[in-house]
């Protein structure tokens, strides 16, 4: 676990490092965790998943940002923390996909289990999509879809989770 946290923080510090420092936000968000999609073997998971991160300014000229958040579960489920890459395409109204790596709490085991999620890594791809609208120029909110699998990359076991939820935006 002390690994766990030691790597993530090294990978939050990386990101900020790596963004510019003119602008930013903060965002936080509550989750249904481990919903059933057409992606994921699991549905079994249960709670809500706390959100809180950050994303930093536009890259260059690119819309592309780097972000990093954490996910706490309210029913002592699997946990995680990811960075990524994520890019806002429109003002108003927007949409917003993103990709990052994923360090999680859950099982990494390759077997299947009755009381958790068996991921089959520790480290998995935790792809997302936000639709979301500008409220002012600080504040904006979003719904948001939040998977994360290996993509049967390390094994057959790739049960996967989705998490769906709401997140709010603060520009700084």
């Amino acid at each position: 676990m002390k690994r766990i946290a030691i790597l993530l923080g090294g990978l939050c510090l990386s990101t900020l490092v790596a963004a510019p420092a003119h602008a930013g936000e903060i965002f936080g968000g509550l989750y249904i965790h481990d919903i059933k999609s057409p992606l994921t073997q699991s549905d079994f998971e249960g709670g809500a998943d706390v959100q809180i991160g950050w994303r930093g300014g536009r890259i260059g000229p690119t819309p592309l940002q780097p972000y990093a958040f954490a996910a706490l579960n309210t029913a002592g489920n699997t946990n995680y923390g990811a960075i990524g890459i994520s890019a806002k395409f429109g003002n108003k109204l927007y949409v917003r996909p993103g990709l990052g790596l994923a360090v999680h709490t859950g099982s990494a085991g390759n077997f299947q289990r009755t009381d958790r999620i068996a991921f089959g890594s520790r480290v998995l791809f935790a792809p997302e999509l936000g639709i979301g609208t500008q409220i002012n120029d600080r504040l904006s909110i979003e719904a948001s879809w939040v998977h994360m699998s290996h993509a049967q990359l390390f094994g057959r076991q790739n049960p996967g989770v989705d998490n769906v939820g709401v997140r709010v935006n603060f520009a700084f």
